[in-house]
């Protein structure tokens, strides 16, 4: 059957900011607290979060949620923050969680591409 008479079992939304403000990018807590809040902007519900700030810059993190997942990559040197998010479901909206993430970055420039996963 043509992928176009089915339905994705996911959504795949690969954002990247650019121009973004450098301490934004290198601050755990205002990535913490924007990535649960992208993921609440989507209509997702948040599971466990967990953010990792590298030496002498940079941050990793994920927000698990209960359809799938957020995940950010910083480099704070650059102005540069890579996130996917990945939501299973027909009722979340992922890319409401971007303008969310672009405000707090203070990007000036973003790129997205979604990607309709998983037709079986």
């Amino acid at each position: 059957m043509p992928e176009s008479n089915r339905s994705p079992l996911g959504r795949h939304v690969l954002v990247e900011f650019y121009r973004c403000e450098p301490a934004a990018l290198d601050d755990v807590d205002l990535i913490r607290a924007a990535m649960e809040a992208a993921a609440h902007k989507a209509r997702a519900t948040v599971v466990s979060t967990h953010v990792h700030r590298f030496s002498p810059q940079g941050i990793s993190g994920v927000v698990i949620i209960a359809e799938s997942h957020l995940t950010i990559h910083t480099w704070p040197e650059k102005g540069y923050a890579a996130v996917d998010i990945f939501t299973c479901g027909s009722d979340l909206s992922p890319l409401d969680a971007v303008s969310v993430l672009e405000s707090a970055l203070g990007s000036g420039q973003v790129s997205v591409v979604e990607m309709k996963r998983g037709f079986v």
